[in-house]
């Protein structure tokens, strides 16, 4: 795919802001297809000696199956990962950790193995290689949500980052429909908030839209025929870009609404993005027009918030958060954390306001166009 929004002579047509900041994060991405094959030379030139293969239960047979491509340097597996990252699974790594001598980490999965590896890797300082097979993204982001007690917080550091991330395309075929819609629009929810962030900039904002578009249009070829070569290349490109995105600038209200609703009802953590999405959207539209400009042009669509909205309809995801196990009694709750410490955005955040959006994305209504 081409660079989105750049004229036949290939040069972009965006208005540059007048003033930004653009910070380059370091680390290494390998992409294309059969690039597992490189794991044990990427382990090498980190010097990873004795690596613990990280997974959920259901990839635990997978991980071990990538683990022999270590050869000696297999040291174990732990495939006790979970979605928001709990507390007590990460000190029960660590207990492996230091028990098995181990002197480097391999994250096979999505969103909970590399939370698992980043939070093992801040607290041991240990060298860390991410394999994702679904498009969350995160293994391109220095962000780590944890949760202790049902409450989640985030925490940046560089230092999050894997070293080094093995994107093989070949890796998200067993990936099934539904799950790669719903990991696909968390990841375009990170280009959609970098697009309006307070510390965007030129070059974020063309891999946001760039990633919006990709995803946006792979997707749906996904869901019709998972086996789709080129649609799942296409998506994990965008996925790349997404999560670069969300590394490089700061989000807003919609991802503090996520972890709200994922921290406190134990809510699936894609589709929960993929329902709050087009309400955050709508919610923040007059407030940030150049952005919505973006999205609906990467989109095909006249609108940014209806786009999105439609665009989950048509990966046939659940619609209301009720769908997904919040109760009803719980949108009074999430509005009153919400509006706790929120995070910088457009349009101001108040109560009413962010009770309306949640009581809206429970019922799964059309977003609410201002």
């Amino acid at each position: 795919m081409g660079i989105a929004n750049a004229d036949a002579k290939g040069v972009s047509n965006a208005t540059p802001l007048s003033t930004f900041v653009y910070n380059s994060l370091q680390y290494r991405v390998v992409f294309g297809f059969g690039t597992v094959a490189r794991l044990g030379d990427e382990a090498e030139r980190l010097g990873i000696k004795r690596a613990l293969v990280l997974t959920t239960h259901q990839q635990r047979e997978e991980g071990a199956r990538l683990g022999t491509r270590l050869g000696r340097r297999f040291a174990g597996i732990f495939s006790d990962a979970t979605m928001h990252t709990p507390i007590e699974v990460t000190e029960a790594a660590i207990q492996v950790v230091e028990a098995s001598d181990i002197d480097g980490l391999i994250a096979v999965g999505g969103g909970s193995t590399v939370g698992l590896g980043k939070a093992l890797s801040l607290r041991t300082g240990l060298p860390q290689i991410a394999l994702p097979t679904t498009y969350a993204g995160s293994e391109m982001t220095p962000i780590l949500g944890e949760t202790r007690g049902g409450i989640k917080t985030t925490q940046r550091s560089h230092d999050l980052v894997p070293d080094t991330v093995i994107y093989d395309v070949d890796l998200t075929f067993e990936l099934p429909p539904r799950a790669s819609a719903a990991s696909g629009v968390n990841a375009i929810a990170h280009a959609v908030e970098a697009l309006y962030a307070p510390t965007a900039n030129p070059v974020i904002s063309l891999m946001a839209e760039e990633g919006i578009a990709a995803l946006g249009h792979a997707l749906p070829r996904i869901v019709v025929t998972p086996s789709d070569k080129a649609a799942r290349r296409d998506a994990l490109y965008g996925a790349w870009l997404c999560g670069a995105c969300l590394g490089a600038v700061e989000m807003s209200l919609h991802h503090k609404l996520c972890h709200v609703l994922g921290g406190s009802f134990d809510l699936p953590h894609a589709e929960t993005h993929a329902i709050v999405l087009p309400h955050a959207i709508a919610y923040n539209a007059a407030a940030a027009p150049d952005a919505m400009a973006r999205i609906a042009r990467a989109l095909d669509t006249p609108n940014a918030a209806l786009g999105l909205y439609d665009l989950a309809r048509r990966l046939q995801l659940p619609s209301g958060l009720s769908d997904i196990g919040m109760p009803e009694s719980g949108i009074e709750r999430a509005a009153d954390i919400a509006v706790q410490n929120p995070y910088a955005n457009p349009r101001p955040v108040d109560r009413a306001s962010v009770r309306d959006l949640i009581a809206r994305a429970y019922r799964g209504d059309p977003p609410l166009l201002q």
